[in-house]
């Protein structure tokens, strides 16, 4: 059973295997896209309910526009019609909306339907909903560090360079009101690595590991993988006999 008393702050998942989905139901491999667009509503919505504050989902990232253009262009028509037909719901729910990554290069129409979620979930003061997009763990440390670089020539910082500091450039920091590391970071599908995601966010995580597949990961999978979280003895770095200082 959850104890709503020790809920994780921020969530973070890596929505692995749409496309082997798709193979073993034999469908293009869209359609796994689509199935997982279906089961990542599900999961807003749970983490709305349960009254988690942060949901980060990895979407699409920086090594994705590896893919058939076929694919690429299937999954951003997808998060059109996710915008279109949900927007209403993550607004009725008061969720807010943002990116973690450059979204500028994506498709027109995709940025277009982003930038009109920004702007109508603006001011919700529910669950914040961020969609890593064009993300890479390392492109954004790299763009993190030549912000501060900039902003140290043109006299807008002084001192050393920061644990903090670095937080605040990275796309969880000031620009999108300086979203707390995740606590547990979830990936699907069976396989173990973080490729690439929330590399620095994610030093303390929690991790857990599942061999479903993302469009059949459920509701009621993501409660038994909270549940599991709460049962976790965390001391990031410490020991728990220490004592306080």
């Amino acid at each position: 059973m959850i104890d709503e008393s020790r809920m994780p702050v921020h969530v973070a998942i890596i929505m692995d295997g749409n496309g082997r989905w798709a193979k073993k139901h034999g469908v293009p491999r869209v359609a796994g896209h689509n199935a997982g667009m279906e089961a990542m509503k599900e999961i807003v919505r749970c983490s709305s309910d349960l009254g988690i504050k942060y949901l980060t989902v990895y979407a699409f990232s920086t090594e994705n526009w590896k893919r058939s253009q076929e694919e690429v262009s299937g999954i951003f028509k997808l998060l059109v019609k996710f915008v279109k037909l949900d927007l209403d719901e993550l607004d009725e729910k008061n969720v807010r909306v943002k990116v973690f990554g450059d979204y500028s290069v994506i498709p027109d129409a995709a940025k277009k339907s982003l930038d009109k979620t920004l702007e109508q979930t603006k001011d919700n003061t529910g669950l914040q909903f961020n969609i890593a997009l064009n993300y890479g763990g390392r492109d954004e440390i790299t763009r993190a560090v030549n912000h501060i670089i900039e902003d140290m020539k043109a006299g807008k910082i002084e001192g050393e360079v920061t644990d903090e500091l670095i937080s605040r450039y990275l796309y969880s920091g000031d620009e999108n009101g300086n979203v707390p590391d995740p606590d547990l970071i979830i990936r699907t599908s069976g396989e173990e690595r973080l490729s690439n995601f929330l590399l620095w966010q994610g030093a303390y995580s929690e991790l857990e590991f599942t061999d479903l597949l993302w469009p059949d990961f459920t509701p009621e999978a993501y409660k038994a993988l909270i549940e599991d979280f709460q049962h976790r003895d965390r001391r990031f770095g410490g020991r728990k006999d220490e004592p306080a200082k």
